[in-house]
């Protein structure tokens, strides 16, 4: 049986959606005391952040964990589901998926795509809540943030793997005068799929759906220690050996591959945009699951 978590202290949070100002109390008995103190918290943040991997539990709520963050505004449940356009995509909200409503200690949501759930609401601290799913005994943990404090960038490098993936294909727009020739100089186009990538030599402006991948093999993004603006690709071709990348994002539409080896930098702009809205276009293909970069312990070669 689920255990009730009782804090003991009171916390005020900050400005609610609805442009007003509030002091609302995380508190499991404050929550429960009625319906209405419920929503009360749910819309104390503009931003809930699903922690993905503080999920607990062998089931899932298919909405959850699609994606990056929700939010509750006055019976409407809104989602970013993409990496790509999170910030700018209504306002900073993302896309509505459905609607809600409250009753003491649960948030009933009626999802367009997933149906309805019934969510028990749990108070972890003063900008943390959990949303308990009984039927399938998993606990989801939700971070609270409002949108003109909310570190966009932190969720953009923190999810990367799932940017790369948000496009059909990667379309090489630049290759720098600078740097020694070598065998990626001829690739034109590279695809990201979950567990493996391909690329293309392709000419330019090819049809996305025409194009002959000549290329595969697996793919790996690090952190780097020290540098958290810094990640490194790795591509290990099947039967080619492989190459190193330093890897920056320009915009959420293009990013940059700096080959140390060689000094060459190349910028690649992604074409066939996935958007994962209301249709079911990619929800199967398209959910978080619990992860985390591996590390290296690298100098960055690149000089600004």
């Amino acid at each position: 049986m689920k255990t009730i978590k009782l804090l003991t202290g009171y916390f005020l949070l900050a400005t609610l959606m609805v442009s007003c100002y509030a002091d609302v109390i995380i508190e499991d008995d404050f929550i429960e005391e009625s319906a209405y103190n419920t929503d009360q918290v749910l819309q104390s943040f503009d931003l809930w952040y699903v922690d993905i991997n503080a999920t607990r539990g062998g089931g899932e709520v298919p909405f959850l964990q699609r994606a990056f963050t929700v939010s509750f505004n006055r019976g409407v449940l809104y989602a970013n589901n993409n990496i790509v356009g999170i910030g700018k995509t209504g306002g900073g909200y993302g896309i509505d998926v459905g609607t809600y409503g409250t009753l003491r200690g649960i948030v009933d949501i009626n999802h367009d795509i997933d149906g309805r759930w019934d969510l028990e609401v749990f108070a972890i601290n003063g900008n943390t809540i959990e949303l308990y799913d009984v039927s399938t005994d998993t606990s989801y943990f939700l971070k609270g943030y409002q949108t003109n404090t909310f570190d966009y960038d932190m969720v953009f490098y923190d999810n990367i793997n799932y940017f790369i993936q948000e496009y059909d294909a990667w379309e090489k727009i630049y290759t720098s005068e600078t740097g020694a020739l070598n065998d990626f100089d001829d690739e034109n186009y590279m695809q990201f799929l979950p567990s493996f990538f391909r690329s293309s030599l392709d000419s330019p402006n090819t049809s996305v759906a025409n194009l002959q991948w000549d290329y595969e093999g697996d793919y790996e993004v690090y952190d780097v220690q020290g540098d958290n603006s810094l990640k490194t690709l790795t591509l290990d071709y099947d039967f080619l050996g492989g190459d190193y990348f330093e890897f920056y994002v320009i915009n959420d539409s293009t990013i940059e591959l700096y080959h140390p080896d060689s000094g060459t930098t190349y910028e690649f702009r992604g074409r066939g945009y996935q958007e994962y809205l209301k249709s079911g276009k990619g929800t199967d293909s398209k959910k978080r699951t619990k992860s985390s970069n591996s590390t290296m312990d690298v100098k960055r070669k690149k000089v600004k």
